[in-house]
This record gives structure tokens, sequence and C-alpha cells, in this order.
């Protein structure tokens, strides 16, 4: 099994959706390059599973291409959040890992 991994900066938002769930957008160029890569692996609704990294704390988890939006989203549970203080509007660094 080889990893590609995949480094950005990025500002976690709150979805104005039920629940509020929080993301993280893969910027566009980047969603573009993973795409062009990794669209055979995706599931339903343009899944991919990967591993998600912010600062020390490690989590499984999938990002999701939006239409819309044009890029990747990955969702940033409440537990992450917590332990790594961030709001909504936060700046962040993440580390992506994706199977080829």
């Amino acid at each position: 099994m080889e990893v590609k991994s995949y480094d950005f900066n990025t500002i976690v938002w709150k979805s104005e959706g039920p629940g509020g769930w929080y993301f993280a957008s893969v910027p566009q160029p980047l969603s573009r390059e993973i795409r062009e890569i990794h669209q055979e692996s995706e599931e339903g609704w343009g899944r991919l599973k990967s591993i998600a990294q912010i600062n020390k704390t490690i989590w499984d988890t999938a990002v999701w291409f939006d239409t819309k939006l044009n890029c990747y989203l990955c969702p940033v549970k409440g537990e992450i959040r917590k332990k790594e203080g961030i709001t909504d509007g936060s700046k962040v660094q993440i580390l992506l890992k994706i199977e080829i």
C-alpha cells in the first residue's frame, strides 16, 4: 500500500446547514491534483477515505468533493476542534494522507 501526503494551510468554517458541521476546504489547485490522482478511488458522492492531522492530532476521516465549491472538504469533528482549540475561522495546517 502506497500513501500520498498533501500538506496545506486553510481556514476552518462552519456550515449553515442542519447540525452545523465544521469543515476545512482543501485549496482548489490541490483539490484538482488530488482528484486527478485519486478519482478512481472515490466512493459515493466523491468520498475519499483519508487520514488527517492537525498539529499532533491524527484521525481517520474522509474528504468529499464539493462540486459547488470545486474542492474537497475535510470535516473537523468536535473532539478534534476541542483538542486543538479550533473555532470557526481558525487558520490550520493540515496533513492529509490518501492511499494510492
